[in-house]
């Protein structure tokens, strides 16, 4: 990006934060100890802001500095749209047991991970696997119930439940108790 592009996605990311938190100019600009104007100039790309008054604005703002600077990074994205009823269906088979999902999403940048599943089981004499991983793991039961190992835990999950885990500590369904059992189940982690 060139340096103007960079001050004006500076200056709008700046505006958006300043709006959605309910400052006007003045307010923040009297909380981060620098002028409504500057403020204003800020906000229409007109200037490059020092280091100095972007940590000011993020503290009045109550957001990382670097917040201001995540329009900058890239002129492209990826984005991925999955309609109803699509996705990548898969079946995964570990020993005796096996279950359905689907792949809703995959997304890979430099600094992250995300994966979202629908996931299905059946009541089954199979074992289900158990998983350890890295970064967080958000579950929501679509259908059914089940038991849900976490550590040395037990949840009992229901339909409409929702659960999130740190995936370091060992974790899996320990037993179908309907005959189908269906959740979402979303993962994000570091790279």
């Amino acid at each position: 990006m060139t340096d103007s592009k960079i001050d004006v996605a500076i200056g709008a990311c700046l505006k958006d934060m300043r709006e959605s938190r309910g400052f006007n100019a003045r307010a923040l600009a009297e909380a981060a100890g620098v002028s409504a104007a500057m403020i204003s100039r800020i906000e229409n790309g007109q200037v490059s802001p020092s280091i100095s008054t972007l940590s000011a604005l993020s503290e009045a703002l109550d957001v990382p500095m670097v917040s201001f600077f995540r329009d900058t990074a890239t002129d492209h994205v990826d984005y991925t749209h999955v309609r109803k009823g699509q996705g990548i269906h898969s079946t995964r088979i570990i020993d005796k047991h096996s279950h359905d999902y689907i792949n809703l999403a995959s997304h890979i940048r430099r600094d992250l991970s995300f994966e979202a599943h629908i996931v299905t089981m059946e009541k089954q004499e199979a074992k289900a696997p158990t998983y350890i991983g890295h970064g967080v793991v958000f579950m929501h039961v679509k259908e059914g119930e089940a038991l849900f190992n976490y550590g040395q835990r037990q949840i009992h999950l229901k339909k409409g439940d929702s659960l999130t885990l740190d995936s370091e500590l060992s974790h899996g369904i320990a037993d179908v108790l309907s005959p189908k059992f269906t959740f979402l189940t979303i993962k994000a982690e570091r790279r």
